[in-house]
């Protein structure tokens, strides 16, 4: 199978975060090039501090494939992911993470507390970043430049 990014999908939900008030991050999960959920932040419109892109696109997943593991799945997200994203994508046992934007404040993949590296992550995912990072930093740099 040849490797298809599915990156720009990821950047829509984002931008489609941003046009909400949202903080600008998209997620996509795929299975074998297919497209099996998709979202962007959704924190503020559901008052729910857990509605990160990439949580809600684990949940809307698992609800798709009836089940509580997303074996063989890739996940695309426009920025590195927090710790408890992380901590989601290992227990979802997502297989590969690609992501754009490193976040120094708050990643949880590179940054900070390096979920996958602690003795007690059951499952790490191969990782790949900087993919089309320029776009997803110019978007994040945006949407708090019009917030000053």
């Amino acid at each position: 199978m040849v490797f298809r990014s599915h990156m720009d999908l990821a950047l829509a939900e984002a931008r489609a975060a941003a046009v909400r008030g949202e903080v600008p991050v998209g997620a996509v999960i795929a299975r074998d090039g297919a497209i099996i959920a998709q979202a962007g932040n959704r924190t503020r419109e559901l008052n729910d501090p857990t509605a990160h892109a990439e949580m809600l696109a684990i949940r809307a997943a698992c609800a798709a494939l009836g089940q509580e593991r997303l074996t063989g799945c890739d996940l695309y997200v426009t920025l590195e992911p927090c710790p408890m994203c992380a901590a989601a994508i290992s227990n979802a046992r997502i297989a590969r993470l690609y992501y754009a934007a490193a976040d120094p404040k708050s990643g949880g993949v590179a940054q900070g507390p390096r979920i996958f590296t602690h003795p007690q992550c059951h499952h790490r995912p191969e990782i790949y970043d900087g993919i089309s990072t320029a776009e997803a930093e110019q978007l994040l740099r945006d949407f708090f430049a019009a917030k000053r």
